[in-house]
């Protein structure tokens, strides 16, 4: 197919003609279909032309929504995210005969139109108002700029604007489509319409189509295959080939019609294409959008929570849900699937997910020295309801569709060691460390009032320890002495140091029982903080 090259652009007398030319002919169109219509054509024209020369800058730019691909530290995949199913794809990239397909089915004269054409719109009003085969009256330019517009709409007063039914939308688009072929090429223009269209079942751009009802790419598509697509832009609902498939073949071999009378195909090729059933060419295939279907879900979901949160990927929650929904990224995480089926397999084989104990175990493995998380696991499913299904994380915490956490026991005697070491506790000092002491020396961190006492009692040994064997036997009244003799303040500090907060945000609190782990904290924090120490 041949594109006309080197269109010197229109001048602005002429682009005030074709305008002109259009707004009456829009009353005409108007008044064909029983349209009430304010004002004179000589008004309109007035006051629509003014804007020609003001095609908006961005118009052009308007990124189409994409899909999004996280993948783990060796690229790959974990998930496909989008809010739009989209791959944009070169011209070339698109077969030809889907090209002349769109083309014949949807505006025969688009390489020789200026982006309206007047007499496409009488053919169309002419053939729809006689009872024949129901026209549109836009052009494929036309059709792009109302997709641009409603793709560049960021309010409901947009939307609505870029959707309304009348003549005002009307002619906006057409002094657009005017100001967009003076700026683009008809392939740059016929490249754009192909990307941005919508042609159903979830399918937006011809590339994703031809995946979602074909399992073959664009560039690869046949001459029924490529009818059948041009045929859905219309209407993708009423003529879903997975849905309704006699619709479906008529609006095909309709395309094929159109492409014979057109000249790109001759009759006896289109009725020989219309013998070949779309039942048995069909091959449809879903793409997973989400987290949901991962081999990693709650470390995808983690993810998500991450992009949608943090101000550096954009000042505002909208912001940052829109980086999300134009998509096109490559979100690079430093997942390592290798270690993930390592730790999910754990997590299954030491509690099973549909264990009738209902106990929840979960991994968090964090890399020393950088805090990357390498591996995120639970021993559930990822879903809503089900046994051995939830949707909560039990790794993260609750701003992150986690939980408040759990109670993470002597694991925090790291903390009571460190602050003791940090204000110069002598490591080899020996202790008293009884089977159950109560402690009665305890103060407040702030002010030094009087704590209540505090009764423990050791499960494991009893004696003399000093910081490695009381260590080594994690004896309770060893440390919860150690912590009285320190103060209360200088553990919970070094946790916060350390990144350890409750699973619920709030700050660890200078708690007697907080050598013991008597917080619920999350294994994400614990992770950060246990790497940290390994660093």
């Amino acid at each position: 197919m041949s594109f006309p090259e080197g269109e010197a652009p229109l001048t602005r007398n002429e682009l005030i003609s074709r305008m002109a030319m259009f707004t009456a002919l829009a009353g005409l169109v108007a008044a064909i279909m029983a349209v009430p219509v304010v004002g004179t054509a000589g008004l309109l024209t007035r006051n629509t032309v003014r804007g020609i020369d003001n095609l908006p800058a961005d118009l052009t730019q308007v990124p189409l929504p994409q899909q999004n691909t996280v993948t783990d530290i060796h690229g790959e995949p974990i998930a496909v995210l989008f809010a739009q199913n989209r791959i944009e794809v070169p011209l070339e990239n698109i077969s030809p005969l889907v090209q002349q397909a769109v083309i014949a089915i949807e505006d025969q004269r688009f390489l020789q139109h200026s982006g309206i054409d007047i007499r496409g719109t009488i053919r169309a009003t002419v053939s729809t108002s006689a009872g024949g085969q129901v026209q549109g009256g836009s052009t494929i330019t036309q059709q792009y700029v109302k997709q641009i517009l409603l793709t560049a709409a960021t309010t409901p007063e947009e939307q609505r604007a870029a959707t309304a039914v009348n003549i005002a939308r009307k002619i906006r688009e057409a002094r657009y489509a005017i100001g967009l072929e003076n700026k683009l090429s008809k392939k740059e223009i016929l490249s754009g319409y192909l990307n941005i269209a919508y042609f159903g079942a979830g399918s937006y751009g011809v590339e994703i189509a031809s995946r979602r009802y074909f399992s073959t790419n664009a560039k690869d598509l046949t001459l029924t295959q490529a009818a059948t697509l041009a045929g859905l832009v219309q209407n993708p609902s009423r003529f879903d080939p997975t849905r309704f498939p006699k619709l479906a073949t008529a609006r095909r071999n309709a395309v094929l019609d159109a492409m014979a009378n057109s000249g790109y195909i001759t009759a006896g090729l289109a009725d020989q294409a219309k013998q070949v059933s779309l039942v048995d060419e069909l091959n449809p295939s879903e793409i997973p959008n989400g987290c949901t279907t991962s081999e990693a879900p709650f470390f995808c979901d983690y993810v998500l929570t991450v992009l949608r949160d943090d101000p550096i990927f954009g000042e505002t929650p909208e912001a940052r849900a829109r980086l999300l929904d134009i998509g096109g990224l490559t979100i690079k995480t430093t997942l390592d699937f290798k270690a993930q089926r390592a730790a999910q397999k754990a997590t299954n084989e030491r509690i099973p997910p549909k264990d009738p104990s209902g106990k929840a175990v979960g991994i968090t493995m964090v890399k020393p020295g950088t805090g990357e998380i390498v591996a995120m696991a639970q021993n559930r499913t990822w879903g809503r309801s089900g046994e051995g299904v939830t949707a909560v994380n039990y790794n993260a915490p609750v701003a992150h569709n986690g939980t408040v956490g759990f109670q993470a026991g002597s694991t925090f005697k790291v903390f009571t060691i460190a602050a003791a070491l940090k204000q110069g506790w002598d490591p080899f000092k020996i202790l008293s460390a009884p089977s159950k002491k109560i402690f009665k020396d305890f103060t407040e961190c702030e002010g030094g009032s009087p704590i209540a006492p505090y009764p423990v009692r050791n499960s494991t040994r009893s004696g003399a320890f000093n910081m490695l064997s009381g260590t080594a036997f994690s004896v309770n009244t060893y440390f919860v002495g150690l912590e009285e003799k320190i103060g209360l303040c200088g553990p919970p500090a070094m946790a916060a140091a350390s990144g350890v907060k409750q699973g619920n945000g709030e700050d660890l609190l200078p708690y007697p029982c907080f050598t013991l782990g008597c917080f619920d904290v999350t294994t994400l924090d614990m992770a950060n903080a246990m790497a940290t120490f390994a660093a």
